[in-house]
């Protein structure tokens, strides 16, 4: 069912003058005088179509209007009886709705669905009579925009409604195209309803459907909703917006004046073009309030060059800049660079005879009809382009919005109702898009490439926007060449490489959460986080989709998997088994294990502070036993501590002694030194398992260390300043 609101124009509204009815407004009457008097049809159509075909020819000449009449005369029989909350037959509410769009250019298709899209809501017609009338594509936009039962989903209807209606949008634009149309029309006539039911539709238009218009472009959709939202919710300042601007409308417009020398300027030029004075939306004048101050006539609106040409534009720019004075910093140029939704213009900004500022905006004209009706204005975007017969390929979004891939990935993993609400709104709150070039990813990931971000995105965000998942083991990023950490914000075209770790068992922090701008990102990071009961409290959990490592508890470090030639076997059937990152044991180690998810079992070695806390905690250990398969010995990662006086070039004699072994380093920490001791921390990577105990030795005999301890026990502190 519908909603019904307040026309804005209406001489009953508080705080509004009487105001001479839009042609938009007057063709609405029109059709709704026709359809209470239910007069025969002319020409083949019926009286209250007329107005709706007339406007179509308009944009479609060739388009064939029997399907339309059709459609009207299905939903016309099966709303008949059924009224408006304002008195008028149901009926005016689906042909205002295909008014609206019409008046956009949307295609015939488009049309006929929007003349049935309450007909299976609110009636006793179904998706399969649709199907078999008007064919499966206007069945799929009908089905897109029909809401789900409160009977069946209570408090989840509406929240479940938008879901399934962005879903389908993801496979057809148009889907919401209608949707906005249809609470366009809602809002002109939400007068009716009580006014907190008014307050309560206008938060959500203002929270979830006014941004998708902005993304889609429909901005001649969008600056309507701002204004009407703006009168329900803000009525004072809505008022003052409007007294402002009629207190301006009575005296001379500075802009027509400057308009007049610009289309002198550019006939000199012999540039043809079109110079428009374009009035700004309420809203938009109440921003240019608050922004600046008192207002001047030349904020009520903006100049509006229209050419033929993409090189007219720039031709027009150049005049511009030489024959008045520009304000530099107001330049944009969105031809070259078009914003996410479409839009393409040039804006610049120049100076009249008397100081006054003409915001210009410089386009094509079929850039004008984009930058209005944005996706609407593509007609039908998966007509085969082929020939008539050829056959309809895959469909891919004609707009290609990042903002709606990424959105229907994340809504995919939020089963809850609520958290898609509260995560949707928070996503379509975040204003504009970046593009980012982004390189490196775990083996099998996606190719290098462009990804689409919400302005203000960060490393973490761009992470999990590449590789879902798998961007738990990220580890930092370089950015435009320079390595960054993961809280770096993302601006437009930076060049982005993300060093991603080994093993995949490492996780996010929680401070990432701080970082992370997307609900995908935040959504992937907190189901990481959230620990299931009886789970020990410095363990990281897994992924649960597919059976993997764990990281050790408490341990900054990842597990380590088994070198080859020499097994760690778990007495646990089926279970594989990872080594610790926190104590690294190798042979001939005392080791014991603890299961973890995924049916992997790590391995600690039996000194390890980790394995008295999880039994403490009641953990019941698993044996693991070593086992070689050859006797040469194999390859393995160990973390030693060096304990040491400080002294100078220690750091260097210790590299040079574990290089002098064979031994690679992966890491090394140098705490600050604390009464002339300093600890080395130092992973290495060693090719032979028999060659540690040569190693302790060598590292043992460089000048200043007094011993060399395996990590993972409690260190003899007092013993070691005893010596």
């Amino acid at each position: 069912m519908s909603a019904e609101a307040t026309d804005p124009e209406s001489p009953d509204a508080p705080g509004r003058r009487r105001a001479r009815p839009r042609p938009a407004v007057r063709g609405l009457r029109r059709i709704g005088r026709a359809a209470l008097l239910g007069t025969a049809g002319r020409h083949g159509l019926p009286d209250a179509l007329e107005h709706v075909a007339k406007v179509h020819r308009r944009h479609h000449p060739d388009a064939d209007l029997d399907i339309l009449s059709k459609a009207y005369v299905l939903a016309e029989s099966s709303h008949r009886g059924q009224m408006r909350k304002s008195g008028e037959p149901y009926i005016t509410h689906p042909l205002a709705v295909t008014l609206i769009l019409a008046e956009l250019g949307a295609e015939t298709t488009t049309l006929t669905a929007s003349l049935l899209h309450d007909t299976v809501e609110d009636t006793e017609v179904t998706l399969d009579q649709v199907r078999e009338r008007f064919g499966s594509e206007v069945c799929y936009l009908v089905d897109g925009v029909t809401k789900l039962e409160k009977v069946d989903y209570g408090a989840a209807a509406e929240p479940e409604t938008f879901r399934k209606m962005l879903v389908a949008t993801g496979n057809d634009v148009r889907v919401m195209s209608i949707k906005l149309a249809d609470r366009l029309h809602n809002m002109r006539t939400l007068g009716v309803m009580r006014p907190e039911k008014q307050a309560r539709i206008a938060k959500v238009t203002r929270d979830v459907l006014i941004p998708l218009a902005e993304r889609l472009g429909v901005q001649a959709l969008k600056t309507e909703l701002e204004d009407l939202v703006f009168a329900i919710l803000h009525p004072e300042e809505y008022a003052t917006t409007r007294r402002l601007v009629a207190e301006h409308s009575v005296r001379p417009d500075p802009l027509a004046a400057i308009a007049a020398r610009v289309r002198t300027t550019l006939d000199e030029a012999r540039i043809p073009a079109e110079v428009l004075v374009r009035p700004r939306h309420f809203v938009s004048v109440h921003r240019v309030r608050l922004a600046r101050g008192e207002l001047t006539g030349a904020d009520l609106g903006r100049l509006l060059v229209l050419v033929t040409e993409d090189a007219d534009c720039y031709a027009v720019l150049g005049e511009l800049h030489t024959c008045f004075t520009p304000v530099v910093s107001e330049f944009k140029d969105f031809i070259a660079a078009p914003k996410f939704n479409l839009y393409q213009s040039l804006h610049t900004a120049v100076s009249g005879e008397f100081g006054q500022i003409a915001e210009t905006l410089i386009r094509t004209h079929q850039m004008h009809r984009v930058a209005e009706a944005g996706v609407i204005a593509l007609g039908n975007p998966y007509a085969p382009t082929d020939g008539p017969d050829a056959p309809d390929g895959e469909r891919a979004d004609p707009t290609r919005p990042g903002w709606l891939s990424r959105l229907l990935e994340w809504q995919r993993t939020t089963p809850d109702p609520d958290t898609f609400w509260t995560s949707l709104r928070d996503d379509l709150a975040q204003e504009g898009e970046i593009t980012v070039f982004c390189t490196g990813g775990p083996p099998g990931g996606p190719a290098d490439g462009a990804i689409g971000l919400p302005a203000g995105a960060s490393c973490v965000d761009a992470a999990y926007a590449r590789h879902g998942e798998a961007a738990h083991c990220c580890l930092g990023a370089r950015v435009n060449g320079r390595l960054a950490t993961l809280a770096t914000v993302l601006h437009d075209g930076d060049r982005l490489h993300l060093l991603m770790a080994p093993d995949s068992a490492t996780g996010p922090a929680p401070e990432w959460l701080d970082h992370a701008r997307t609900p995908a990102a935040r959504l992937a990071i907190s189901r990481w986080l959230s620990r299931p009961p009886g789970q020990e409290s410095g363990e990281r959990p897994q992924d649960p989709s597919p059976p993997g490592p764990a990281a050790c508890p408490g341990a900054g470090a990842p597990a380590e998997p088994t070198p080859a030639g020499v097994l760690a076997v778990a007495d646990l059937p089926g279970a594989s088994v990872r080594l610790a990152g926190c104590c690294t044991p190798v042979p001939p180690d005392n080791v014991t294990g603890f299961a973890v998810r995924g049916g992997t079992v790590t391995v600690h070695r039996a000194l390890c502070p980790v394995v008295a806390r999880m039994a403490a905690t009641g953990r019941q250990p698993v044996g693991v036993r070593w086992r070689c398969t050859d006797r040469t010995g194999h390859g393995c990662r160990v973390t030693l501590l060096a304990e040491a006086f400080s002294r100078p070039h220690l750091l260097a004699d210790l590299t040079e002694a574990i290089a002098a072994q064979g031994a690679a380093v992966v890491s090394a920490a140098v705490e600050p030194p604390h009464e002339q001791r300093v600890r080395h921390t130092y992973t290495l990577h060693l090719p032979n398992v028999a060659g540690l105990p040569s190693l302790m030795r060598a590292m043992r005999e460089v000048p200043g260390v007094f011993d060399v301890l395996r990590a993972g026990r409690d260190r003899p502190t007092a013993a070691l300043r005893a010596r």
